[in-house]
């Protein structure tokens, strides 16, 4: 059985930092067999409640509830956006200094449904070009690390926002560019989705205290920054402060 890396735990509530490609529960669609609601259940050897969700390839921070009361409080707060959620990605091009993008979208298993409102605020923290020929227009290839806050919570949101800005994040299988996809997996040795759910930020529903949680960058997504040569200069994205930063200090 894996081990999951607890980030936060007190009486009602547990945040993990979640692997990539791994379901958060079972599905009717998948054929998977290693889900983390069982995993953490075994692992905490008690009952777990879900408040939000990760796509399968996102990393990152994911909280928990131990109990249906604490569930329905903090419920509630994602959905009328008293949740603070702040994620890193790469994507191809470079982005502008900061931005907020107002594009609604419809379900993505429901192209002619009604499109919905969805904001996300993203600021760029590095750049990069590289002696690298992908694809057949340029000699280089560009790329930029991205803090980005979503405003609303539509499916895929960030990952179809920064789509719709034609900088599709690295290893996007559904919405990104299959050339440079194919170019980390094949030449790199890279072969993740480059979006890491990175900070979680709420006033805790009983303490009524701040809470920040942060899920540090795992090999992998180290390993890709070190390859772009993206260095972002005045934070942290390693996890080796003794307490998290305060999100609004990167915005």
């Amino acid at each position: 059985m894996m081990h999951l890396t607890v980030l936060y735990e007190d009486e009602d509530y547990v945040a993990i930092d979640k692997p990539t490609g791994i379901l958060v529960h079972r599905t009717g669609i998948s054929e998977d067999d290693t889900f983390l609601l069982q995993q953490l259940r075994r692992q905490l050897r008690r009952r777990i409640y879900p408040i939000h969700r990760l796509d399968r390839a996102t990393s990152g921070v994911l909280i928990w509830a131990k109990n249906p009361e604490a569930a329905s409080r903090l419920g509630p707060m994602f959905e009328h956006r008293q949740v603070q959620k702040t994620y890193v990605a790469v994507v191809r091009g470079w982005t502008a200094d900061a931005d907020r993008i107002d594009y609604p979208l419809a379900p993505p298993d429901q192209p002619t449904a009604p499109r919905l409102p969805a904001q996300t605020t993203y600021r760029t923290l590095a750049r990069s070009e590289m002696p690298w020929h992908i694809g057949n227009r340029h000699t280089t290839a560009r790329f930029s690390l991205t803090l980005a806050r979503p405003e609303t919570g539509r499916w895929h949101q960030i990952r179809r926002h920064f789509a719709h800005l034609r900088h599709p994040i690295i290893g996007d299988r559904r919405y990104g560019d299959n050339k440079h996809n194919r170019f980390f997996r094949e030449q790199l040795n890279l072969n993740r989705l480059l979006l890491h759910a990175w900070q979680l930020t709420f006033q805790h529903p009983k303490s009524g205290l701040d809470v920040c949680i942060e899920a540090p960058l795992e090999a992998a997504f180290c390993r890709a920054l070190q390859l772009l040569a993206l260095h972002p200069a005045g934070i942290n994205l390693l996890g080796d402060r003794a307490e998290p930063s305060p999100p609004e200090h990167y915005f």
